[in-house]
């Protein structure tokens, strides 16, 4: 489909990457990683052709469609939601204008016999068969489908985009290439303004997508759910390996692994030879051997090692003064904006220590929860703060308030005190901000390093709390692991609204599920959230389909089954709840593993056949979660 050949992109004299080559099959679903600023993005434009190469070839096959989802997005202002969709089927939407028309013309003219109409019938049959092979008659439930299956209500289907936040117009952008039928798909962090229930749904959908697909994303779990392939940007090169994204780093590690070994042997036949040529040159009698070694050298082609980009920020965050027991209690919160109410009659209590994630749909009030804890907007009912509260609080959109025209350097010092300033500069170069890049001005700076320089300005203030919204945005996985490390070591109290479920697992051991205007504690971590929801989720759609009983009979219908009908339906509850107990079972072992992993990666990753067994567990959730799905439709039947 696609061959890139030494490939360069150079900015300013300066090398992003150089002499990069590789081969897109259809069928591919690559992973494009690598830290912030290593040319992710750059590499998709320029295989998107909006920027030119430095030099090297690009080769595509013939007729090949491409959509690109970037960053940024322009939409013309005045259409609905479904008409902002629908841009997705250009040819669909000019044949429907073209048979409006001819079915206007056949419904007023009367020369039936004339050439003229004759032409009109032709031409209605032929755009009628190309509109039924373009999908006419489907694009539009179709369109449905993918909407809703990106968080979208029915009911916002009507609605202007410009009425929509950036994100949702962003999900919008995401429908129309979904729709698209593309022989290619690059996407730029596609995950970062969904929710958890939206990236289950792109999961599986990219899954069963025919075509080849570049992604560029920070998110473990979608990768590693998603890939089959991952190409890594790292100091210029590139490294390409048929592997998802967990196992890439494993096989990655054992190369470089035999690489040093084969390094240090080379070293050692090179010092030995040279021993020797050292000891027989200046003997009249050895010379020829010496010169013969010599030649030997010459042709040595000096065995390299893969270099790694290892630079990370250091973060560490340490609480203010002790609290008091409760940190947050409140009772009958609600919060309307206009017409729509986000959160109804919400009683809460957070105690000290507790480490909690808000998830849920967005616009279902996490966000708005965390600003009415920090009093940053007004609020209907009782919110009162604990004794010695200090909270620390990183809104979503913090990098994005930072002063354009200020350099890092005076963003930091404005927001210093007369304690802290004078660590300023050791702060900024913590978080990668060494040398002259505190003299960047913010507008210049990138998603991940305005992020960086936000969770820097952050520990400028004393807290004993910390509530944060959606802090991994932008953020490289190498910085993440760092920010979740330093999470896991935080002796406060935690709170975090993220969408990133590698993030959070391991991470908080309680969860809010958001839904319907309240919320629902679940006492464990993000994958027991989950599991639970996906079960719920599954109870709701089979009472929803559940055959209703007759009002004129007195007897229920368990009363009606025959002792037959009895004994089959203990033997289907029996067997739905030894499930249930196989599931939990299992989850719980992943968990279990998951926790391993989290503390020592290296070590557990490196047992044999660790991934395949991992997977199967994982597999096996999915077979009995079906299973479950099964027996459950045979119980409904009953009733």
């Amino acid at each position: 489909m696609l061959n890139v050949h030494n490939l360069s992109v150079s900015f300013m004299g300066t090398d992003l990457f150089s002499g990069i080559t590789f081969k897109l099959n259809k069928g591919d679903r690559i992973g494009l990683i690598g830290k912030n600023g290593a040319g992710k993005s750059t590499l998709l434009k320029v295989l998107s052709k909006d920027i030119e190469t430095s030099g090297g070839t690009m080769a595509f096959d013939k007729d090949i469609r491409m959509g690109f989802l970037r960053q940024d997005i322009d939409f013309v202002e005045g259409r609905t939601i479904l008409e902002e969709a629908y841009q997705a089927f250009v040819e669909i939407k000019e044949i429907e204008v073209k048979l409006d028309e001819i079915n206007e013309q056949l419904a007023t003219r009367t020369d039936y016999e004339s050439d003229g109409y004759s032409q009109l019938i032709i031409d209605l049959t032929d755009l009628t068969e190309r509109y039924e092979l373009l999908g006419g008659y489907n694009y539009q439930g179709d369109t449905e489908k993918i909407l809703q299956g990106l968080g979208f209500q029915r009911e916002d289907f009507d609605k202007l985009t410009d009425t929509f936040s950036g994100g949702w117009r962003m999900r919008i952008e995401l429908a129309k290439l979904l729709l698209q039928n593309n022989d290619i798909l690059l996407l730029d962090e596609p995950t970062n303004h969904l929710d958890i229930e939206s990236i289950i749904w792109l999961e599986n959908f990219l899954k069963g997508y025919s075509g080849a697909i570049v992604l560029v994303s920070h998110d473990k779990m979608f990768l590693d759910n998603v890939t089959n392939r991952t190409i890594e940007i790292s100091l210029g090169q590139i490294y390409d390996y048929k592997k998802p994204y967990s196992e890439f780093l494993v096989l990655r590690g054992e190369i470089k692994e035999k690489q040093l070994q084969a390094q240090k042997n080379q070293e050692k036949e090179i010092k030995q030879k040279q021993h020797l040529i050292n000891k027989f040159k200046a003997k009249a009698s050895k010379a020829s051997m010496a010169q013969s070694l010599m030649k030997q050298l010459d042709k040595v082609e000096l065995i390299e090692v893969d270099q790694d980009d290892n630079q990370a920020m250091s973060l560490r965050f340490a609480i203010s003064k002790e609290p008091g027991k409760v940190i947050v209690e409140a009772e009958n919160l609600s919060k309307s904006y206009g017409d729509k109410h986000v959160l109804s009659n919400v009683d809460l209590l957070i105690e000290r220590n507790s480490k909690i994630a808000f998830v849920g749909q967005n616009g279902q009030g996490k966000s708005t929860l965390a600003k009415m804890m920090v009093n940053d907007i007004p609020f209907e009912g009782n919110l009162k703060l604990g004794h010695n509260v200090e909270i620390g609080y990183f809104a979503q959109n913090q990098s994005e308030h930072l002063p354009p025209e200020k350099t890092v350097l005076e963003i930091m010092e404005d927001a210093a005190t007369d304690g802290n300033r004078m660590r300023v500069r050791d702060m900024l170069g913590s978080f990668l901000f060494g040398g002259d890049a505190v003299d960047k001005k913010a507008k210049v700076l990138s998603g991940g390093e305005r992020n960086r320089l936000a969770l820097c300005k952050l520990l400028l203030a004393p807290f004993n709390v910390l509530i944060m919204d959606e802090p991994t945005n932008h953020l490289d996985i190498a910085s993440k692991n760092v920010l979740k490390q330093a999470l896991n070591q935080f002796n406060g109290t935690l709170i975090v609204v993220s969408h990133d479920r590698d993030f959070l697992q391991g991470l908080t051991s309680t969860v809010y599920g958001f839904k319907d205007k309240v919320i629902k504690e679940y006492l464990g971590d993000i994958d027991y959230f989950l599991e639970q929801h996906k079960i719920e989720n599954l109870r709701e759609a089979e009472k929803r389909t559940v055959v209703k009983v007759d009002k004129t009979s007195n007897k229920t219908a368990a009363q009606q089954l025959s002792r037959a009908q009895e004994k089959d339906l203990k033997k289907l509850n029996n067997k739905l709840s030894k499930i249930e107990t196989d599931i939990a079972d299992l989850e719980k072992e992943i968990e279990k593993i998951d926790l391993e992993l989290a503390k020592n990666y290296d070590e557990v990753s490196s047992q044999p056949n660790f991934f395949e067994k991992y997977k199967g567990k994982k597999a096996a959730v999915d077979v009995l979660m079906a299973d479950w799905e099964s027996v459950e439709g045979q119980i409904s039947n009953f009733s």
